[in-house]
């Protein structure tokens, strides 16, 4: 089933599947991999509620379950939050609760619903299904929003300082050797032209092997080394120039040259291959149907379409196919 659905860029971490809408906030990143597992295998509202529970909640300072079949709702809001729906009987609003274990509504002949868990941050962008950072979530036709103060914040986890690093001492200079003498320069061949060959034909275009849709909108064909970070540099690749894209970051929380994707060689032609860069804050990726893993730096991972990249403070790279 197709749903008309839009979303707009944040923090909170969403699961979108064709009945079913989960947000969880980003210290909840442990168990979005197996919320997004039973979402995309088609669970209900009741299992994918059992699953979001089953690990405490002493732990989950917030959650928005939402299913929708056929104009019936059924909503679970638990801390920061607020749904606004469209219904037959005019406009609902539900607030989530800090002070109870939960807020729970069945409403009828809705015909359209929005999520809230965050000020917006951005441009909302159409998105189906799929798992993605957001402020807010958009289904159907938009319903009146009201008015119900600024939303609060969900703590973040305390990142530990990282020590500096012991400096290196300077080793001692090393004499230059002697200058080897230029061999004699070796002249170029005659093209064959006899019957049975064929000089050589013009260069072959690069071929785009996945398309990277940034959530500030952009979108990049990666038939080079694309770079990212706050303000990537180039690198010394000796086999062309990379593609610079730089995406926002206020608390400066993304490093400056962060991540590399490059088109797979070998086993992974094809395919795109990711690579962190020895980020401060380290890569999350989701690939579809498995849970997510932080990219170790230096080490390339291949990236199936449908992943998603996050990088952190809300920038996310979803990998599509061209």
């Amino acid at each position: 089933m197709t749903v008309s659905r839009s979303v707009t860029p944040g923090e909170w971490y969403a699961v979108l599947g064709d009945d079913v809408v989960v947000l969880l906030p980003p210290a909840a990143k442990a168990r979005v991999a197996r919320v997004w597992e039973l979402v995309d295998e088609g669970a209900g509202f009741d299992e994918v509620l059992d699953g979001l529970i089953s690990g405490g909640l002493r732990e989950l300072s917030g959650f928005v379950l939402v299913s929708e079949r056929a104009g019936d709702v059924k909503l679970v809001i638990r801390g920061a939050g607020v749904a606004d729906l469209m219904s037959a009987d005019g406009p609902v609003t539900i607030v989530g609760d800090a002070d109870s274990t939960w807020v729970e509504r069945n409403v009828s002949g809705v015909t359209g619903l929005c999520l809230r868990v965050a000020e917006s941050e951005g441009t909302p962008y159409t998105l189906g299904a799929g798992l993605i950072r957001v402020s807010s979530v958009l289904q159907g036709a938009a319903p009146p929003a009201v008015d119900t103060g600024p939303l609060a914040a969900s703590p973040e986890p305390v990142r530990e300082p990282v020590p500096e690093p012991e400096p290196i001492p300077e080793p001692e200079p090393i004499p230059e050797p002697e200058p080897i003498p230029e061999p004699e320069p070796i002249p170029e061949p005659e093209p064959i032209t006899e019957p049975g060959h064929r000089a050589p034909g013009p260069a072959v275009t690069p071929t785009a092997v996945v398309r990277l849709v940034f959530s500030s909108g952009e979108t990049v064909d990666v038939d080079r080394v694309v770079v990212v970070g706050r303000a990537p540099q180039s690198r010394d690749l000796g086999d062309g120039e990379a593609l610079l894209v730089s995406v926002p970051s206020p608390n400066q929380e993304i490093s400056s040259t962060h991540l590399e994707i490059r088109p797979g060689t070998g086993v992974d032609q094809g395919f795109a291959v990711a690579t962190d860069l020895g980020s401060t804050n380290g890569t999350l990726v989701v690939q579809p149907g498995r849970p997510a893993e932080d990219l170790q730096p230096g080490i390339g991972v291949r990236l199936e379409p449908g992943a998603l990249v996050d990088l952190g403070e809300g920038a996310t790279i979803q990998v599509a196919a061209v």
